[in-house]
């Protein structure tokens, strides 16, 4: 077994804290991929639970693998951009170490992507490890409208209203080719040519928002993500973020930048103030049923208010996304 000179696709897989989890996911790379030359690049965002010394014990040895350690958590985004600079697919295609490759996904992937190119952006389906679809594989459109229905609680109380929660697509079951909003980069596949001419993720998202900050400046460039069930995947969701406060932190963070980048100066402040009532809001409610049932247990909301300055600092920064930036030398 050599490394292919020319692989169709780079395979970058990012790994923290899930050693388990990415060795299954290695594992499962080589089980279900053989109609393309590939190459894996693994790059581990220093983990804890050597994660490093497992993977390079059992993949370090095959030449289709590359294998880095980072000297600390570099971030999704960074880490990301990083393994590219070295890649040499024609694809590049982003996976999560918490999915499980099933029924040649990333073969069916790539050939739906040779036969639909105008769409630039490619992802697939996504279901939980005992079947049940797991709906994040893709989103909607962020909108300022989608943004202010989920501040004040309307995309929890409708979840499958197209008005209240358009982002979630209302009923779709992800089982139909569509064209989406988002294509997350649990399972995202892109040229690598046009990979290079977004420069990546931007690295300004430590983790949260890079995949639909790259998929809105690639939409304004004329690209249409697609979606399609014929790749499907298992994605366990959210393993290396176990501590729910940390996770809802670096995800508002993420969003306000987000939105700060894409959205109008009007636009981005009625979102910005609506988070942060809905927060207070929230910490109000949960505070009273606490009382209400002598819930001793900490209030979240509550808790994510005190810290607010941890994801507010984004709110000021420029305006102008990557794209932008690069058009405007």
């Amino acid at each position: 077994m050599v490394h292919p000179a020319n692989p169709k696709i780079s395979i970058i897989v990012v790994s923290f804290n899930t050693r388990e989890m990415t060795i299954e996911c290695l594992r499962s790379i080589i089980r279900e991929t053989s109609e393309w030359d590939y190459e894996v690049q693994v790059i581990d965002n220093c983990s804890s639970d050597r994660s490093l010394e497992a993977i390079e014990r059992e993949f370090g040895a095959d030449p289709r693998f590359v294998i880095e350690s980072a000297a600390s958590n570099l971030g999704f985004a960074a880490a990301n951009n990083q393994l590219s600079k070295s890649a040499r697919g024609e694809y590049l295609l982003l996976l999560n170490p918490d999915t499980v490759i099933q029924d040649q996904a990333i073969d069916r992937l790539v050939r739906f992507a040779d036969a639909n190119p105008k769409n630039g952006i490619w992802g697939g389906r996504t279901l939980f490890a005992d079947g049940r679809l797991n709906p994040t594989s893709c989103w909607g459109p962020f909108t300022v409208w989608s943004e202010l229905c989920a501040a004040f609680g309307l995309r929890a109380i409708f979840p499958n209203s197209m008005l209240f929660h358009p982002r979630g697509y209302g009923s779709w079951q992800r089982d139909t080719v569509r064209e989406v909003g988002v294509v997350t980069g649990c399972f995202l596949l892109i040229r690598r040519e046009d990979w290079e001419k977004f420069g990546g993720l931007d690295p300004e998202f430590f983790m949260y928002g890079e995949e639909t900050d790259l998929c809105m400046r690639a939409i304004k460039d004329g690209m249409r993500p697609i979606v399609t069930p014929e790749a499907t995947i298992i994605h366990h969701g959210g393993a290396s973020e176990t501590i729910l406060l940390d996770k809802l932190i670096r995800l508002q963070d993420g969003q306000i930048r987000l939105f700060r980048r894409h959205f109008s100066r009007i636009g981005f402040e009625a979102v910005f103030q609506a988070m942060k009532a809905g927060v207070v809001i929230r910490a109000m409610i949960t505070g009273l049923k606490n009382r209400i049932t002598r819930n001793a247990e900490e209030n979240m909301w509550s808790e994510l208010w005190r810290r607010r300055a941890e994801w507010t600092r984004g709110a000021r920064g420029p305006r102008v996304s990557v794209a932008s930036a690069d058009s405007a030398d």
